[in-house]
């Protein structure tokens, strides 16, 4: 079954609900960016989770000590980085805990450095765009996926909504979907509702197509 993280949180209460609702990981971001959260209140939230909800800490370009004071405050239990992190950085904090790799993918072209990262446990696949290093809110196409193969699960983000999440399944059947932007009323803010529909419509979905199975 599809996994889902609910990325972006900066409230204990979008963080109960999008655990009730049954998201399987939950992303805080501390990086610049309008859904950029502080340790302490990342490590607060986190405090107040079920044990068995996997907390993912999002970085970019962010210097190792930085990286291990807050994976050590807040108790992380995966790391994301969105930047242009080496191998070699990575590889660095895999003894501590998985690691998720972003890239950003404009066009096939994009993902060729992906089989240059040996030490992480994931590679989660964004949309590109000039400058940015995520949080786009747009969708990427999925085409330049199709010649793709890898022995690492697979992440898809970049403008999920309750509107596109089952094309998304779809065409790109990935381990794991990273859900924002397009299930929220503000920056940092999520929408009960479109969350819960999100979240719904990927546990359902092995159940109506029977696309993908355990």
């Amino acid at each position: 079954m599809t996994k889902v993280k609910i990325c972006g949180i900066t409230n204990l209460q979008d963080a109960r609900l999008a655990v009730k609702f049954g998201a399987d990981a939950l992303g805080f971001v501390f990086a610049r960016s309008p859904r950029c959260v502080s340790p302490a209140k990342a490590a607060a939230i986190i405090q107040q989770l079920p044990v068995f909800v996997k907390c993912v800490g999002v970085f970019v370009n962010s210097d190792k000590k930085s990286v291990l004071d807050i994976l050590k405050k807040c108790r992380l239990d995966i790391l994301q980085f969105h930047g242009d992190e080496s191998d070699n950085y990575c590889a660095f904090f895999q003894k501590y805990c998985k690691i998720i790799k972003a890239f950003r993918i404009k066009d096939e072209n994009s993902l060729k450095s992906v089989s240059l990262y040996e030490h992480v446990d994931a590679y989660l696949f964004d949309t590109y765009e000039k400058g940015r290093y995520g949080g786009t809110g747009k969708a990427f196409s999925y085409n330049a996926l199709k010649k793709f193969k890898s022995d690492k699960p697979v992440i898809i983000a970049g403008g999920i909504s309750p509107e596109n999440v089952e094309e998304v399944l779809r065409q790109t059947k990935p381990y794991a979907l990273d859900v924002s932007s397009g299930i929220e009323v503000t920056p940092g803010k999520k929408n009960a509702r479109r969350m819960h529909s999100v979240i719904e419509k990927v546990k359902w979905f092995p159940v109506r197509t029977g696309l993908r199975g355990e």
